[in-house]
């Protein structure tokens, strides 16, 4: 880009003057302290500012240009980072927690776009420098420079050793750093239980051991980077103390004057420190490697849910929108979850699935949608195997209400609206519709009331009130309701209710619930057991024969006045 070349250009500038810097100390001490020349000394003065001022100026714009350069890049890394992270499948969310996926997305990119930064100053900026040192020297005196870098080749094992040593330790620092993250992230979503349980001290003490874990890492990873730079320093040592003792005598011999050696001194000292920053670099190139690594792993994955090569074109009207399962097998690892199910839910009706927890009904759920595909047999959506249609045109079929709404902590209307542009009109009766206009004046925004962190400023109701006016702009012509009233009071349930009723009419609609009370009138009941469909009927059919549906019944109602009819 642009911006990287004119930063560079700067870079080459600030480097070089350091060497014109060096090579102006002999006829400043030749010309003007030696031999006392007047009309030199404004001139060289006059030189020196000028290298100065053009060193800071071209420092300050590389330092900004590379700093530009350096958060676009770490931006342009997490913008990608997460756009591929949110298509990867449902799986990979089970096996890797929210706090290391964001140690990831904002930790190691600002790693590797700073370490390229530096790297672009390092080439740019210090080897030119030291280049052009080098090359003062060497025209100076090339013995003395001979016995100045005498001792560099020592240094090539010691550093190789602690670049081995950074980048081991700068990967047990990334995964401790995501630990810390996580830990974090599980303890502020999960404060309740905390405060519930009195277990502040423990939860704070098990914070403080990642921390310390993490500290201990990183003081390590600090010592071994500080290593390479204190070895330049043993080497500049024993290079001033060959040439301080070899040039001092041809000095005071007569054989060089003070302005060669001055010269020569300022550009070896000025060398050094050059030599430091790339060998920093060095060590700091095996902690960004890391970064890279792990950017690199990320991007490897790729989704196995996606949209076939050729979709088939379709539009699935609500009167059409029948869903059949013919011989569905899937499981988890070596658990099967679903064995060989098969049910028709037909369009425009109410399908309940029952049965105990671990039965399989969510699973059923996400094999509709394509978040995990069956291991064996198919599923059709109005004519077509749903893995023959776009996954996106598939997804947006269903219209999704659970026992815990998603909300985020945005506005209600940003919430109910997910990006989508709606007519007022449309917005209005949805909220009518889904009751959220009964408590929107009770809100200090209305609709502009934030919900707060997963929808935490609402009251249960409200949250599925909200989910349900997000369902009813969706206006998709299937509808899950997996326990979405199973969390709420005996009011909030019947407003709730309702509000499903209304949503429900004309689409083909799959329930999930657990309290009978709320399928009677269901078209169909799938009862599932272990992964089964074993039974399946109307209400009425499955209460009057035996099997786990009457059973069920009985348990939940045994007890109460309206016993089983």
């Amino acid at each position: 880009m642009p911006t990287l070349f004119v930063g560079f250009a700067f870079m080459v500038i600030e480097g070089g003057a350091l060497g014109v810097l060096s090579y102006m100390v002999r006829p400043m001490f030749d010309n003007v302290f030696i031999a006392r020349d007047r009309g030199a000394v404004f001139l060289v003065a006059f030189i020196v500012f000028a290298i100065f001022l053009g060193r800071a100026i071209a420092g300050f714009a590389q330092r900004v240009l590379m700093a530009v350069v350096a958060r676009k890049v770490s931006a342009d890394i997490q913008r990608d980072l997460v756009d591929h992270i949110l298509r990867l499948d449902s799986s990979f969310f089970l096996t890797n927690s929210p706090g290391v996926l964001m140690e990831r997305v904002l930790a190691d990119p600002g790693g590797a776009a700073g370490i390229i930064s530096a790297t672009f100053s390092a080439f740019g900026r210090d080897l030119v420098a030291l280049v052009s040192l080098l090359s003062v020297a060497l025209y100076v005196d090339w013995v003395w420079t001979l016995i100045a870098i005498a001792g560099a080749p020592l240094l090539i094992l010691p550093i190789v050793l602690l670049q081995r040593l950074v980048r081991k330790v700068s990967r047990a620092a990334r995964n401790a750093s995501a630990q810390v993250t996580n830990r974090l992230n599980e303890l502020f979503h999960g404060i309740n239980t905390v405060k519930l349980n009195s277990i502040e001290d423990y939860e704070s003490a098990r914070y403080s051991d990642k921390v310390t874990e993490l500290v201990d890492i990183e003081l390590r990873a600090a010592a071994a980077n500080a290593g390479i730079p204190a070895l330049m320093d043993i080497v500049a040592a024993v290079g001033f103390l060959g040439v301080l003792s070899y040039g001092g005598l041809q000095i005071v011999d007569g054989e060089k004057t003070v302005g060669e050696f001055m010269s020569f001194f300022t550009a070896i000292s000025l060398v050094f420190e050059p030599l430091r920053r790339l060998g920093a670099i060095s060590g700091a190139w095996q902690g960004a490697l890391v970064s890279l690594e792990r950017i690199y792993d990320i991007f490897q994955i790729k989704p196995t849910i996606v949209s076939p090569a050729l979709p088939r074109p379709m539009a699935v009207a609500p009167e059409q929108a029948d869903i059949t399962l013919e011989d569905v097998t899937f499981s988890y690892g070596d658990q099967a979850v679903i064995r060989n199910a098969g049910f028709t839910a037909e369009a425009g009706k109410t399908t309940a699935l029952v049965g105990a927890s671990g039965a399989g009904k969510s699973t059923i759920f996400n094999l509709l949608t394509r978040l995990i595909d069956p291991d064996s047999g198919r599923i059709v959506i109005g004519g077509t195997d749903s893995k023959d249609m776009d996954i996106k045109e598939l997804r947006r079929l269903f219209s999704v209400v659970t026992q815990d709404a998603q909300l985020f902590d945005e506005s209600i209307r940003a919430n109910i609206l997910l990006g989508s542009d709606t007519e007022k009109s449309d917005l209005t009766d949805a909220l009518d519709a889904a009751y959220v206009s009964d408590f929107l004046d009770k809100q200090p925004q209305g609709l502009d009331t934030r919900a707060g962190p997963r929808g935490t400023a609402l009251s249960g109701g409200q949250r599925q009130r909200v989910a349900i006016a997000r369902a009813l702009l969706r206006n998709t012509p299937i509808l899950l309701l997996d326990e979405a009233t199973s969390a709420l009071d005996t009011q909030s349930e019947a407003i709730v209710q309702a509000a499903l009723e209304r949503l429900s009419q004309g689409r083909t609609t799959l329930v999930i619930a657990h309290r009978l009370s709320t399928v009677r009138n269901a078209d169909k009941i799938i009862v599932m057991d272990h992964g089964e469909v074993v039974d399946q009927g109307t209400h009425d059919e499955l209460v009057a024969r035996e099997g786990i549906y009457q059973n069920l019944y009985r348990l939940q109602f045994s007890n109460k006045k309206d016993g089983p009819t």
